[in-house]
C-alpha cells in the first residue's frame, strides 16, 4: 500500500486504511498518556514507551449471539476463539507495517490466560477503545459499538508513531436496563459512567459476576468462564445481530 505522508494526518490515514485492508471493521487511535497512570498492565510500565495505540473491533458472529438464551454455547465460545486469533493476526500485520515505517510497535493479544478457566488481556482493551472512539464502556462493563453494539472484540497495537489521536464519543446507555435485568447473577449495578470505570467492581458485583461464570466451565463445548448474556439484549446494534441472525423478515 503506498504511503500517504509523514505528517501525523497522512500517517493515520495511512494505518487505518491497512487496518479496515486486513480485516478490521472499526479502527482509531487512543491517547495513551491518560491512561499511563492509572491502568494496570502485565508487565507494569507496558504503556511507557509508548504515545498512542491503534484499536480493532470485530464483530461477533450474530447468529451464535442471537441464539444465546440463559448461558453460553458451544458456538458463541468457538467464535470468541475465532476472533481472538483473527486479531492476534491483524495486530501483527499492523505492527509489521508500522515497523517498515520506522517506528516502534508492538501487539497485546487480544486475551490470554492468566487464571484457570479465565482470559484477561495484558492491558484493558476497553479502555483504549474508549479512548479511540471505537464506542463507550456500558453498565456490563463492555465497549459498545454504535454500529454492532457491546457484539464485538477487541485488540490493540501499542506505537511511538506520530498519529492524530480520536477522541471518546458519549455514552449512550442513559436509562436503559437490559443488561442487569438479563444478568443472570444480578451483578450488573445499573452505574453509567461517562468515560472508563475507575475499577470494574464499580460496574459488578464481581464476587456475584465470578460465581456464576464458573459454572459455565462445565458447559461442553465452552470451557471458559465467560457469560455473555448482556450481550443479545442490549438495544445497540440489535436490529443488526436480529437481521443478521436471520431473525427479521
Amino acid at each position: 500500500m503506498k504511503r500517504k505522508s509523514d505528517e501525523p494526518a497522512g500517517l493515520t490515514a495511512d494505518i487505518k486504511e491497512f487496518c479496515i485492508q486486513k480485516g478490521a471493521a472499526i479502527a482509531g487511535v487512543a491517547d495513551l498518556e491518560p491512561l499511563k497512570a492509572g491502568l494496570k498492565t502485565d508487565p507494569p510500565g507496558l504503556l511507557q514507551p509508548y504515545s498512542v495505540a491503534v484499536s480493532i473491533a470485530l464483530p461477533l458472529d450474530m447468529s451464535a449471539v442471537a441464539a444465546m438464551t440463559g448461558e453460553p454455547t458451544p458456538a458463541y465460545a468457538s467464535d470468541c476463539r475465532d476472533i481472538n486469533a483473527r486479531l492476534n493476526a491483524i495486530t501483527e500485520e499492523i505492527v509489521r507495517r508500522i515497523k517498515s515505517l520506522g517506528y516502534r510497535a508492538e501487539a497485546v493479544p487480544a486475551s490470554k490466560k492468566l487464571v484457570e478457566g479465565g482470559t484477561e488481556a495484558s492491558v484493558s482493551h476497553k479502555a483504549i477503545a474508549v479512548m479511540a472512539g471505537l464506542g463507550w464502556q456500558g453498565k456490563s462493563l463492555l465497549l459498545v459499538t454504535s454500529k454492532y453494539g457491546p457484539r464485538v472484540r477487541l485488540s490493540s497495537v501499542l506505537t511511538d508513531m506520530p498519529l492524530k489521536i480520536d477522541s471518546p464519543v458519549k455514552n449512550r446507555c442513559g436509562n436503559c436496563t437490559k443488561c442487569t435485568e438479563a444478568c443472570p447473577a444480578g451483578a450488573i449495578r445499573n452505574v453509567n459512567t461517562d468515560f472508563h470505570y475507575a475499577s470494574r467492581d464499580e460496574a459488578l458485583d464481581l464476587d456475584k459476576c465470578h460465581g456464576n461464570t464458573l459454572r459455565y466451565m462445565e458447559v461442553p463445548g465452552v470451557g471458559y468462564t465467560f457469560c455473555g448474556q448482556c450481550i443479545p439484549v442490549c438495544p445497540h446494534g440489535r436490529m443488526l445481530m436480529l437481521r443478521e441472525a436471520g431473525l427479521l423478515e
